[in-house]
């Protein structure tokens, strides 16, 4: 007796197999490219031993993108492209085009349909990633896209040219918890207070859950009107918004006292110095929507300092490190405060224990 062998479904877990959506010039050349040129801001042009040439014209989008936005992207990637394009992980969508005599008309049209601006590349202000603030995320205490959508439509000039010493990664969190990571100059809230517990309404949390996702252990089991709830050690907790997150009885965000700030010198490359955090340089800021205008002067001072002052090619931790952080307080008119002191007791590895003290 025999059994019919049953035909699996296909596989749909997992990361896909990138190469099966690789432009076809890519896949020809596939680990045998020569060198890339920049053409000109938002335009790369990469060129394989076998002398293929594939160009890539980089757009900034704003992230979150309707169907209709997407469909009418996908038009001009099967028009120009032969179907391929790709986003970037700060959400630029790259075209990747094998004729070059198609990179004029499809900027055209990025720019005319979709009103997407060309640039991102070289010594530019790349598009700023960030989390999702208050469209999607559920607990946030700012709108990190609406945030964005302002300090770009600032920072739009430096988006389209490269003349920056370095690349300028941004990014901004709508939490303290920085789903947005770390970045050059990095926009986050702050949050001051504990958490409001409302202990009517703790029955629809698991206090378990909850107690273990605190990271500085402030939350711990107690008895309120002989019901099961929490209570938070206000002297250990950090107000980072961790347990909000597992439990929305536990509120942390409060309009008239979460404020913004910005961190700078993060950076993930291994180019010239190692990766590094990024530290404090801007504390207490308005979150002032729906422009946020503080929060765009003082990115602007910063980048305009930058500019004047750092060496070619030096990265804003890089460029900070030189000068110091008393020259940098000087020159960007930052007011210094205890908050930039680091006293956690578990940062033994960052203080300064030397006597030279820049």
């Amino acid at each position: 007796m025999t059994t019919e062998k049953k035909k699996l479904a296909p596989r749909d877990q997992g990361a896909p197999d990138y190469k099966k959506n690789l432009h076809p010039l890519m896949v020809k050349n596939y680990g045998k490219w020569k060198y890339y040129d920049k053409i000109k801001p938002g335009v790369l042009k990469h060129v394989a031993e076998s002398g293929d040439a594939l160009y890539t014209v980089r757009a900034g989008s704003p992230r979150t993108l309707s169907v209709d936005k997407v469909r009418a992207i996908c038009d001009i990637a099967d028009k120009y492209c032969q179907g391929h394009l790709r986003f970037t992980s700060r959400a630029n969508v790259e075209f990747l085009l094998a004729r070059e005599q198609d990179i004029e008309p499809l900027i055209k049209e990025v720019r005319e349909r979709l009103g997407f601006p060309i640039g991102g590349t070289g010594h530019s202000v790349t598009n700023i990633v960030h989390t999702q603030g208050w469209m999607h995320c559920n607990l946030p205490g700012t709108d990190a896209v609406g945030a964005v959508k302002a300090l770009m439509d600032e920072l739009y000039e430096e988006f389209t040219n490269e003349r920056m010493p370095a690349r300028v990664k941004i990014s901004a969190s709508c939490c303290s918890i920085n789903c947005g990571g770390q970045a050059d100059i990095a926009i986050n809230l702050q949050h001051h207070h504990p958490p409001t517990i409302n202990h009517g309404n703790m029955q629809i949390c698991e206090l378990p859950k909850v107690v273990a996702i605190c990271p500085v252990a402030a939350i711990r089991p107690a008895k309120v009107e002989a019901k099961d709830s929490l209570e938070v050690v206000e002297e250990k907790c950090m107000y980072c918004g961790a347990c909000h997150g597992q439990c929305p009885s536990m509120e942390i965000r409060d309009p008239n006292t979460d404020t913004l700030s910005i961190w700078v010198g993060g950076k993930s490359a291994n180019t010239r110095s190692g990766p590094s955090f990024m530290k404090l340089a801007a504390w207490g800021l308005p979150n002032n929507p729906p422009r946020w205008p503080e929060v765009g002067a003082a990115v602007k001072k910063l980048l305009t300092v930058y500019k004047g002052s750092a060496k070619q090619y030096e990265r804003i931790g890089e460029w900070i490190e030189r000068i110091g952080w008393a020259r940098f307080f000087e020159l960007t008119g930052f007011e210094f405060t205890k908050y930039h002191i680091d006293t956690f007791k578990h940062a033994r590895t960052t203080f300064n224990t030397s006597a030279q003290v820049r």
